[in-house]
């Protein structure tokens, strides 16, 4: 059995990988001053009877850099809409013209973007109990299969190659995280 035993490391990095691309959704949600369609991915409007994302009620488009629009195509949706949008939290105030939903991004203050940065925090400290609870399931397997007769040596080998890992994308983490705090920084 000792010899029989391979660690799914790439399963373990796959894990890890999908942690980091949640991190990078929410990242996007987050708003820095500069107008970005996938800022409106988590707002969801009431149409023909489910809720239903934006983007599939009307086109998206971003025609300047402090300026979303939302071109919706049926009629009866743009006030269901224009509610939506109102609702989410996300701060930005819809202006009217027929089907078309104009969304003008305000400056950002100093005091929202150091709240935003500790957003962002949030988000990556997140990111980084995902991923260790992924290094935490690999350490387990490793142990069961030393309970189970793995010589030392592989075991300290595994230990290693999963810590790795786990090192490789919490630097990823800090990285993605420096990046945005200094986007949101930026005036």
């Amino acid at each position: 059995m000792s010899d029989d035993f391979m660690l799914d490391t790439d399963d373990l990095e796959r894990r890890m990988e999908g942690a980091m691309a949640s991190l990078r959704t929410e990242f996007a949600s987050l708003r820095t001053g500069r107008a970005s369609a996938s800022m409106l991915e988590p707002v969801m409007v009431e149409a023909y009877g489910q809720l239903t994302p934006i983007n599939q009620v009307g086109t998206v488009n971003v025609p300047e850099p402090r300026m979303v629009t939302i071109n919706v195509w049926d009629k009866g949706l743009v006030n269901k809409v224009e509610k939506a949008i109102r609702e989410s939290g996300l701060g930005i105030n819809p202006q009217m013209n027929g089907t078309i939903i104009m969304l003008p991004i305000p400056e950002l203050n100093e005091e929202r973007r150091k709240e935003l940065t500790k957003v962002a925090s949030q988000y990556a400290e997140h990111a980084r109990v995902a991923i260790r609870n992924i290094r935490r399931d690999g350490m387990d397997q490793i142990k069961k299969a030393k309970a189970e007769g793995m010589s030392e040596d592989d075991q300290k080998f595994w230990e290693t190659a999963v810590q790795d890992l786990t090192n490789e994308h919490i630097a990823k983490v800090d990285e993605a995280l420096e990046h945005k705090q200094a986007e949101i920084m930026q005036v």
